[in-house]
């Protein structure tokens, strides 16, 4: 096993590889400059980012990387499938962060492949992108510090959690402008095919749902499982969930609860 952590984007991205082969070192520095580059571009607490400078009117759109227009559009692809209850702009301010590090988790997924190798994790600050397996995945839970609130496991898994352990009631509902209440964590494993990068912003999205909704919202999307923790601690999932639980084991990577 071969493992790799890279300190970007305000957290850890951590990268396991079970077949490292010769060009899989050189692929790891090519992701470490991906993921420079792309928090460079959009993080929303760098002045100078493009992002920053297009919030503040300072650059229009064409001038900025051509990227921030695709990643803009896919946001608001994720605003339409979920009744608007994702947006770019949380808190009335231009952040497509709750797009970017799953995308960015799924570009370093994406320059392993193009290096040969089939059996990995990668791990965004609690976005995780697996490529062959099983792989087990360790769900913390947001009341109990060292705890976990399931193992999920499976092949070529994309899991995201949105919560409140790591940064408070940060989540806010876009329709009514106020954090998000009712959840202290909601955890989606996405459908086959479908990436971290939506299956992340959807979880932001469910989050901001609240229980009933968000569990309803993610039952109603083929393939999509999701795990709701209350602030009591009581535990909900839709009906498919159990298939992702694997036989009782140490999980072989820990899944934070997203900051």
């Amino acid at each position: 096993m071969l493992r790799h952590a890279e300190p970007v984007m305000g957290t850890v991205f951590s990268i396991a590889v079970r077949d490292p082969g010769p060009g899989t070192r050189e692929a790891l520095r090519r992701i470490a400059d991906r993921l420079h580059r792309i928090d460079a571009v959009f993080s929303p607490y760098r002045p100078e980012s493009d992002i920053s400078r297009l919030d503040r009117g300072e650059l229009a759109l064409a001038g900025c990387d051509p990227e921030v227009g695709t990643v803009l559009d896919a946001c608001r692809e994720v605003a339409a499938e979920t009744d608007g209850y994702f947006t770019e702009r949380p808190g009335g301010r231009l952040d497509p962060s709750g797009w970017v590090k799953g995308w960015a988790v799924e570009e370093a997924a994406r320059l392993l492949r193009a290096a040969g190798a089939r059996q990995f994790c990668v791990n965004g600050g609690g976005d995780v992108q697996t490529c062959g397996g099983p792989w087990r995945i360790g769900v913390a839970h947001p009341g109990r510090p060292g705890a976990l609130a399931a193992v999920l496991g499976g092949s070529d898994l994309a899991i995201a959690t949105s919560g409140t352990a790591e940064r408070g009631a940060h989540v806010l509902d876009p329709h009514t402008g106020r954090p998000a209440e009712g959840l202290a964590s909601l955890t989606l494993v996405g459908a086959p095919g479908t990436g971290i990068a939506r299956t992340d912003a959807w979880a932001t999205a469910a989050f901001a749902m609240g229980p009933d909704r968000a569990l309803a919202w993610a039952a109603r999307r083929p393939g999509v499982e999701a795990l709701a923790v209350l602030p009591d601690g009581t535990k909900r999932w839709t009906p498919g969930l159990p298939g992702h639980l694997p036989p009782a084991g140490p999980a072989d990577w820990q899944l934070a609860t997203a900051r």
